[in-house]
């Protein structure tokens, strides 16, 4: 029989080389944690740094494709470039683009977005801001009082009682400073700014719901505004000075421009039925009042300008802009702007003048839009989502880059990533799939 006192021994010895075995069985999993938790955090690192370069990439690759277009002034063609799933390394970044009318509403569009599509900010009259949904005469009169220099202009006085800039805008999002701004009406439904209802954006209240067919968004005003539309008023070569057609009499410089494009004769008929127009204020108009053909306006189009200055600001790029934006200016409304969309959408290339608006608006129309259209696009909005390796380290920037001086720049950036998830749930489930076969 065992001695009790050296049976108790040895179980005392049993109960500490256990406890010191759970203790280091305990150690070893929270050392195994940590490790695995500094692996996780270090390679969330990595993608999110993948992610950034991948960024980076978009924007010089956004760069090139604006060095790239047939003329100054195009826009890329979206059949010679890649908008989306382009890899860069380990990375993978996409365009997010605003989408068309045949485009699914639960799932982003990709592609680049001009922002002479958009009204521009320092130019809109107050008439045309008021034609925008959820837009207010007063909310109207405060984003022009703002920026202007005076209390009064063309338009009359503006009444207002609300701190103003008197300078213009610098950033569509300075609208949040304007008293009676608030997020519902600069993002609407879009919280995330992607153009298509997200789950965590339905809303039953007004209809709509995540994936449901009708209407695509209620959208607040960022997606229609912009401050930086402007194009060089220089002719095609980039520095002889474009010929103003608003002069009366035809200036010496018109007539020597008709005569060099075409035959003395025709020149001499079109001056003519420009002496005899009177006032002109629009390109458009003059290509209406000068009987000109289509194919003659295509000619000597681009070397024609109503204003004065180095550059014209807040044309509306009538190849590009949304029905709800064309619907804000003069002579268009909400009754032409959808057939003026549905016709350039059915064209197989977008039209390089103004022409083709006329049968569409009609003459007496046409010539209260002229001034406010143009055929140009000279900043793109680059709306860039990117992730790393493993589908992880989401980032998302937006960028407009400016070409109006002959070299591309970037002259916004914002970063969006704090918007959430923007890319839909086809590429989250895309990019899981990706990452479970590997």
């Amino acid at each position: 029989m065992i001695p009790l006192s050296l049976s108790s021994s040895k179980g005392s010895v049993l109960i500490v080389v256990m406890v010191v075995c759970l203790g280091l069985v305990g150690l070893t999993l929270v050392f195994g944690n940590a490790m695995g938790m500094a692996y996780r955090g270090a390679d969330n690192s990595l993608a999110g740094q993948q992610a950034e370069q991948a960024i980076e990439g978009a924007a010089r690759y956004a760069e090139y494709l604006m060095t790239q277009v047939a003329q100054p002034g195009a826009m890329p063609d979206p059949a010679l470039f890649q908008s989306d799933t382009l890899p860069v390394g380990d990375a993978t970044f996409w365009f997010i683009g605003v989408p068309k009318t045949a485009d699914p509403i639960d799932q982003p569009a990709f592609g680049l977005v001009d922002e002479a599509s958009k009204l521009n900010l320092n130019t809109a009259s107050s008439a045309m801001l008021e034609e925008l949904p959820g837009m207010t005469p007063d909310l109207a009169a405060a984003i022009v009082a703002w920026r202007r220099s005076s209390t009064s202009d063309s338009e009359g006085t503006i009444s207002s009682t609300a701190p103003v800039k008197n300078a213009p805008f610098e950033s569509v999002e300075e609208l949040a400073l304007i008293t009676g701004t608030d997020s519902t009406l600069l993002y609407g439904q879009d919280l995330n700014l992607n153009h298509v209802i997200d789950a965590n954006e339905s809303d039953s209240s007004n209809g709509f719901s995540s994936g449901s067919s009708g209407s695509r968004i209620d959208s607040g005003f960022l997606e229609y505004l912009t401050v930086f539309s402007r194009e060089p008023n220089t002719m095609t070569d980039g520095t002889s000075a474009r010929v103003n057609v608003t002069q009366q009499p035809p200036s010496t410089a018109l007539t020597n421009l008709l005569t060099k494009t075409f035959d003395a004769s025709r020149a001499r008929e079109i001056e003519i039925k420009i002496r005899a127009a009177g006032a002109i204020n629009s390109v458009l108009q003059f290509y209406i009042r000068s009987g000109m053909t289509e194919a003659e306006f295509e000619k000597i189009g681009p070397s024609l300008t109503a204003k004065s200055g180095e550059y014209v600001t807040g044309l509306v790029n009538v190849n590009t802009a949304s029905a709800t934006v064309l619907a804000c200016l003069p002579g268009i409304g909400p009754d032409k702007a959808p057939t003026l969309v549905a016709t350039r959408e059915a064209q197989n290339t977008p039209a390089t003048n103004l022409a083709w608006v006329v049968p569409i608006l009609g003459e007496a129309d046409a010539i209260k839009a002229g001034p406010y259209l143009t055929v140009n696009s000279y900043q793109l909005s680059v709306d860039a989502a990117a992730v790393g390796r493993n589908g992880r380290g989401y980032r998302r920037t937006r960028f407009v880059i400016d070409n109006s001086t002959g070299t591309p720049r970037i002259v916004y950036r914002r970063n969006l990533a704090p918007l959430g998830w923007a890319l839909g749930s086809e590429v989250r489930e895309m990019l899981a799939t990706k990452k479970e076969m590997k």
